[in-house]
C-alpha cells in the first residue's frame, strides 16, 4: 500500500498536468503583436530540438496576419555555415490568441499565452503527431537581448507546461542572418 500511494499521486499529477489548459492572452490584439521578433529562449521536449539545442542561435521571426485572420511566420535560422529560412501559416480558431497548422502531415496548436506587444511574448506550440508529439514554449523579444525579468517569467513558466529546465535553450545573440 506505501508503495501504491506514491505512484498514484504522480499519476494524478500528470493526468492533471496533461488536462491542465494553456492560458491565452487576454484580448489578444493582432495589429500590435504583428512585426519583427527575436526568438531568444526555447524550450522543448522534441528529441530534433534536444539533439540541436546546445548549437543554435537566436533567430528572427517575422509575423503578420493576413486579411482571412491567419498568422503568417517567417522564421531565419542560422544554422552551420548557412542562413535556413520558413515560413508557416497558422489558421485562425476562433479564439483569439489561438492558432493552428500542418506542417509535414502534423498538426499544431499555437497559442499566445502572453505578450506586452513592445518588448516580450511567450508562444506554446503543440505538435500533435502520432510518433512523436511534443511540447515548445518559446520566448520573443522585441530586442535581441533578453531582460533578466522576462526570462524569469519564462523560466518559471516551463515546468507548468510539462517540461523541465534540461529543455531549455537560452540561445545566444547571432548577427549572421
Amino acid at each position: 500500500m506505501m508503495v501504491v500511494l506514491p505512484s498514484l499521486a504522480l499519476a494524478l499529477l500528470c493526468l492533471l498536468r496533461a488536462g491542465a489548459e494553456v492560458p491565452l492572452q487576454p484580448d489578444f490584439d493582432t495589429e500590435k503583436f504583428a512585426g519583427m521578433w527575436y526568438v531568444t529562449a526555447t524550450a522543448s521536449n522534441c528529441s530534433i530540438f534536444l539533439k540541436m539545442k546546445d548549437g543554435m542561435k537566436s533567430s528572427i521571426t517575422t509575423i503578420s496576419f493576413t486579411s482571412e485572420g491567419d498568422l503568417a511566420m517567417k522564421l531565419v535560422w542560422p544554422l552551420l555555415d548557412k542562413c535556413q529560412k520558413f515560413e508557416l501559416l497558422f489558421q485562425q480558431s476562433g479564439q483569439a490568441g489561438h492558432y493552428m497548422g500542418t506542417c509535414a502531415q502534423e498538426k499544431r496548436d499555437l497559442l499566445v499565452m502572453e505578450t506586452d506587444y513592445g518588448h516580450y511574448a511567450i508562444l506554446h506550440e503543440a505538435h500533435h503527431s502520432e510518433t512523436e508529439p511534443s511540447t515548445t514554449l518559446q520566448l520573443l523579444t522585441r530586442e535581441q537581448d533578453v531582460s533578466p525579468q522576462h526570462l524569469q517569467k519564462f523560466t518559471e513558466l516551463i515546468p507548468t507546461m510539462g517540461l523541465t529546465k534540461d529543455m531549455l535553450a537560452i540561445l545566444p545573440k547571432s548577427g549572421e542572418c
